[in-house]
């Protein structure tokens, strides 16, 4: 397989193929809830069973998926079960932060045969790519016939990313600017390449194996060194216009406030970021050396480095909440996951979230919208990222 095999704007997509509801969901819902029966996977997306009959000939034919014969449970005949045929391909699905980059080879129903990591000394997008590409190379030399077998590579950035164009519009977390991340790695990998806003890689694979599988209607929020948001609306990934929905990190709370990693002050990221904490704590004259440090501090410190590290953490809470009950306002959400590095200090600012979060609520906002919080590891940002170039593969595939 060659990056000539890149799908490219003018075909169709396979989220466009069929309307309103797609193979692309009846795949993901295979993949997630199978074996299903076409009467279940039917019930699952509101549809009625002969368009799902009508839908599935050209996933079976390509044998994406697979039609299987079960025994019956009383009287009548076998019922088919339909799932996903994990062996047709393996994909790479690949994450870039500031201080590493992250990887995974999956089969076609996204479980992760091989993982690997690589820190990064600067995060420049030569030394980026390079080391994506570095990444891909060597778990693909680990996977058996993968030449034959590897559909493409999906990576995950942080910021303004354009899918389309695959490119990183502007990252202010990775300080890049118009960079494009498709091309670089078509041409030293060879794959097809699909980019996104690693949150929206989140999103995916929340959706298909985590606490977004019950609700068509949430919003991942990532806290840590940036405050991160991917959105689905109505069981699909909202991207807006050119890619730029989501950026609640840089929502405008203070005029007056710090001044945020974008060059503009009271993003809701410079009040509710590590950052934020940290720049809390120096105030009240503690030095720490890092994040982690200021929560070690707040949990199990004494005196008044104690105290101030608790009350850095309950700002930083406070200001998020305001920023979540802003989201429920605008998109009466169903639920919100709290996920990224910063979630394990959930105990920290989590009680003051929720209280900003029900104050500035609008009407039954606050109470529609279940909050959970996921601390995930890197595999699963680099796994959503192998679920989106399964989803764009198998439609150019079909397309």
């Amino acid at each position: 397989m060659t990056a000539d095999c890149v799908m490219t704007p003018s075909k169709i997509r396979f989220s466009e193929l069929v309307g309103e509801r797609t193979r692309a969901e009846i795949f993901a819902t295979v993949l997630t809830a199978g074996p299903i029966s076409r009467t279940q996977l039917a019930q699952r997306l509101g549809l009625v069973p002969s368009s799902v009959t009508r839908m599935l000939p050209p996933l079976l034919e390509h044998d994406y998926l697979r039609e299987l014969d079960t025994a019956p449970t009383g009287r009548g005949r076998p019922q088919k079960m339909l799932q996903v045929n994990p062996d047709k391909h393996i994909v790479v699905g690949a994450k870039i932060g500031p201080a590493q980059v992250s990887a995974v080879v999956t089969d076609m129903a996204a479980g992760v045969l091989a993982r690997a990591e690589e820190p990064i000394g600067d995060c420049t997008p030569e030394t980026a790519l390079t080391a994506v590409a570095d990444l891909t190379r060597r778990l693909l030399a680990e996977a058996p016939q993968a030449a034959d077998r590897v559909l493409g590579l999906g990576v995950g950035v942080s910021g303004h990313v354009d899918p389309g164009a695959g490119m990183c519009r502007y990252s202010a977390l990775l300080d890049w600017n118009k960079v494009d991340v498709a091309g670089p790695l078509r041409e030293a990998t060879g794959l097809p390449v699909v980019v996104n806003n690693d949150v929206n890689t989140l999103v995916v694979a929340e959706r298909w194996f985590g606490q977004g599988r019950d609700v068509d209607c949430f919003a991942v929020v990532t806290v840590g060194p940036g405050i991160g948001c991917g959105l689905l609306l109505d069981g699909a990934l909202f991207s807006g216009a050119t890619g730029l929905a989501g950026e609640l990190g840089h929502l405008p709370l203070d005029p007056a406030g710090p001044m945020c990693s974008c060059g503009r002050r009271g993003c809701l990221e410079a009040l509710a970021g590590d950052r934020a904490v940290l720049r809390h704590l120096q105030d009240a004259g503690v030095d720490c050396a890092g994040i982690g440090e200021a929560i070690e501090l707040a949990r199990s410190g004494t005196g008044s480095a104690c105290t101030a590290a608790r009350s850095a953490f309950t700002e930083a809470g406070t200001a998020l909440g305001r920023g979540l009950a802003g989201l429920c306002n605008l998109l009466n959400l169903q639920k919100i996951i709290i996920a990224g590095e910063g979630a394990v200090a959930h105990d920290l600012f989590g009680p003051a979230m929720t209280r900003a979060m029900q104050a500035h609520a609008f009407s039954t906002a606050a109470q529609d919208c279940d909050v959970r919080v996921d601390p995930v590891q890197h595999d699963l940002w680099a796994r959503g990222a192998a679920c989106l170039m399964i989803q764009d593969a198998v439609g150019a595939a079909l397309s």
